[in-house]
């Protein structure tokens, strides 16, 4: 049971890093931007991997964003996600493979406080102990957010199905191996600090979410970077450097690319890569592009 669990959610696994949520609601000021040079535009949307049905129907500006758009773009392959070939991949990258194991890569206080944590939720150690600290993370953000009732029908999933039967293009920016390795590098040469930072997030999952939540919702960009992106820059800055500011750096000339063409581009990646000084956002705002909450 635990393992078809993991299994079935685990392609989103690095996306919890970014992952935020929505209340139902109508028009009002939200995760999406409209970009524009001259007479060419592009939208953005912030995305929200994981969401709960009673999110459903998305804000209406995602909507709005899609149907003006003849390409749409995503971080990965969504599509591919559940393949198993891909699945046995990111089980061969994300376990240890040699004499390692999590018992010998943490230190006492770590591995103490880990065992803690899982013996808490039913799961012994040693069916986690070949689980590199990036895995054994995502894998308890995941179990914390399905005990929320979160599934990964968010956002993306949800505008990759509309646009595969839309026939739409799809396009991404990344392969899932490229994100693979992001999650199998996370906590490297500092694994005992990774899982008890980790720990500490997941301690505060619950209060966090309804900041979190009002926050995407509104589109209240200043709030969100100081929920999320000014915690991972203080506190775990090679990841933030790693998660978000390199990737953002490696997209943006594809996305000014898009804004050269003749065709209208919906980009929707995680919220946390538009916000913030090194956000996508501020990036176009800089090189002169007009950009406005849609």
């Amino acid at each position: 049971m635990y393992q078809s669990a993991r299994c079935k959610f685990s392609m989103t696994a690095i996306q919890l890093t970014l992952a935020l949520s929505c209340a139902s609601g109508v028009y009002a000021d939200t995760s999406v931007w409209e970009v524009k040079s001259g007479a060419n535009t592009l939208y953005l949307g912030g995305t929200v991997h994981l969401l709960r049905p009673s999110d459903y129907p998305l804000p209406a500006e995602f909507d709005l964003a899609y149907g003006n758009s003849s390409r749409i773009y995503f971080e990965t392959d969504i599509s591919s996600m559940n393949d198993l070939s891909i699945q046995a991949q990111m089980l061969q990258q994300l376990t240890y493979n040699d004499e390692h194991t999590l018992k010998t890569v943490l230190n006492e206080a770590a591995y103490t406080a880990l065992t803690a944590h899982t013996e808490k939720l039913g799961l012994p150690m040693m069916m986690l102990e070949k689980f590199k600290p990036g895995m054994i993370v995502s894998t308890l953000q995941v179990l914390d957010f399905q005990r929320m009732g979160f599934t990964p029908q968010g956002v993306d999933m949800h505008f990759n199905a509309k646009a595969v039967a839309d026939g739409k293009y799809i396009g991404q920016f990344e392969t899932i191996q490229e994100q693979i390795g992001f999650l199998a590098a996370m906590g490297e040469d500092n694994e005992s600090e990774f899982i008890l930072l980790s720990l500490k997030d997941l301690e505060q999952t619950d209060d966090l979410m309804a900041q979190m939540l009002a926050a995407w919702r509104s589109g209240n960009a200043a709030e969100l970077t100081k929920l999320f992106v000014d915690d991972m820059r203080n506190e775990a800055p090679e990841i933030y450097q790693s998660l978000l500011l390199e990737r953002n750096l490696n997209w943006l000339p594809d996305i000014e690319a898009m804004l050269g063409d003749a065709d209208t581009e919906f980009v929707l990646v995680g919220a946390a890569h538009l916000i913030g000084p090194e956000g996508l956002v501020v990036m176009l705002e800089e090189k002169g592009y007009q950009v406005r909450h849609l």
